[in-house]
This record gives structure tokens, sequence and C-alpha cells, in this order.
């Protein structure tokens, strides 16, 4: 009977290991291989009016004087800090992308992103990045940030977003022209169930803003002015699809692609 017991016992141990090893299983990382024959093309367009922009008193900031110079600078030292830029309903720097492929065209440049820190902006104010490599954590150039900025202090201050919340990554001062921060490594923190919003700001001049969408694959797009975005190489399939943008919200639908360019037009609704 006691044998009989342990048995039981000790199945019953077996089963629960496995069942919680199979429960603790992370999601297969995404395999380069060779790019297929398909695409996606379509348009993002943005129902109701997109938010006003932020009108910032350069005054109230710091190197005054320099960052007037900026050429959007209004009358008075004003400023404004747009967030969601859309011209006759169509959605610019939206981000287009595949979620659930498993495998597909090697990365390349996909997911580098080079900052620019000038006239007291952030040049690039729209990118894509991702999870550095372990070998890329110690080559680095995955995502690096410049001071263009004569004698001026900038200080990157990268996060990671979820609603409210703010998880720094990293904070590195560039005190002089030239400096550059390679934040690589800290970009293998990423974590593919976590991580999603990538904004970067600078801390002596908090109106200074970029953000960025942070992907696991390759099959990605940003929309250009007109709203439209094209994305290439795709194996046959079919695929989750997402269009974001990160002070308007996000839409999914599912595209199946073959050879030839599938079709995928997103509405997102403007925040009030």
């Amino acid at each position: 009977m006691k044998k009989i017991v342990l048995g039981v016992m000790v199945a019953s141990l077996s089963l629960a290991l496995g069942a919680s090893t199979s429960f603790a299983a992370k999601k297969p990382k995404y395999a380069e291989g060779t790019a297929g024959a398909g695409s996606i093309t379509g348009t993002v367009s943005l129902k109701g009016t997109p938010m006003a922009p932020i009108m910032e008193d350069l005054n109230k900031g710091k190197n005054v004087e320099f960052c007037v110079t900026h050429p959007d600078t209004k009358e008075g030292g004003i400023r404004p800090r747009i967030k969601v830029t859309a011209a006759g309903g169509k959605l610019k720097d939206a981000v287009v992308f595949i979620e659930n492929i498993k495998a597909g065209k090697p990365w390349g440049d996909g997911g580098k992103m080079a900052f620019d820190f000038e006239k007291c902006d952030i040049i690039q104010k729209m990118g894509v990045v991702r999870k550095a490599t372990k070998a890329e954590k110690k080559t680095g150039g995955l995502v690096t940030i410049t001071n263009r900025d004569e004698d001026i202090l900038h200080n990157p201050h990268g996060y990671s977003v979820a609603g409210a919340s703010r998880k720094t990554l990293f904070n590195k001062p560039l005190p002089s022209k030239g400096d550059v921060a390679d934040v690589t490594k800290n970009l293998a923190r990423f974590k593919q169930k976590k991580d999603k919003h990538f904004f970067l700001q600078c801390d002596q001049h908090n109106f200074m803003e970029a953000d960025a969408r942070i992907v696991w694959n390759p099959y990605y797009a940003i929309t250009g002015a007109d709203g439209t975005f094209k994305i290439e190489g795709i194996p046959a399939g079919t695929y989750k699809v997402t269009a974001w943008q990160p002070y308007v919200g996000e839409s999914t639908m599912e595209v199946t692609v073959a050879e030839g360019a599938a079709k995928a037009d997103f509405t997102l609704t403007a925040k009030k």
C-alpha cells in the first residue's frame, strides 16, 4: 500500500513540475532566415481631431538664449511640442508591425536608432528599437545618442513606459558637442511581455522628447506624412498586425499574406 501511495506522489510531483516548466517557458526568439515574397501595404487614418500641441514656454527652462533659436520657436519664446501629426485624416509616425511571426528575413539595420540632440530638440521623433543581443551588448552600436549642441549640457534619459508607469533604462549626461551615449547594453533589459513603448527625454530640457516602439522581429514600418506604410519580405501566412501611435492608441487585425501585396487599412481614434 505504501508503494502505491509513494508512486502516486511521485507521479503527481512529476506532473506538477512538468506543468510548471511548460507554463514558465519563454516565447521563442525570432529566427533570422530568408525573406518571403509577400508584403503588406496600407494606410493609417485618424478619426477625430488630433490633440493640440503643447505650447512650451522656453523662457522657463535652461539655456534660454540658445533654445529659442530653434526654427519652430514662436513670438515670446513659445515652441509647440507636437505629439500627434495628421493631415487630411492621415496619421503620420504610426508604427505598423507584425506581432506573431516566428521566422523570416534577417534583422539587418532593423531596430537600430541614432538619436541626435540638436538645437534643444530631438531630431528623430519616432522610431523603432529592439532588445540587444549578448554580442551587441559588447560591440554596441544598436542605439546611440549624440549631442550636436555647442556648450550645452544634455542629459538623455530613456524609459520603458507602461500606462502611467515609467521604468528607467539609462540616464547619461552629454556635456559637450560630439559626445555620444551608446545605450545598447541598457536595452538588453527589455522583456517581451512587459516592454512596448520606449520614451526618450532630456533631463535638462524636458520638452525634448522622442518615442519608439519596441519590436521583436524586423517586420514593421512607420507611416509617412500621407499615412501610408509598406512591410516587405513576408513569408506566406496569416499574421496579427498592429498599428500603434503612443498618444492615440492601437488597432489590430488579422492579415493573410501570399505572394504580392496584401492590403491592411487601419483607423485610430483621437483621444479627447
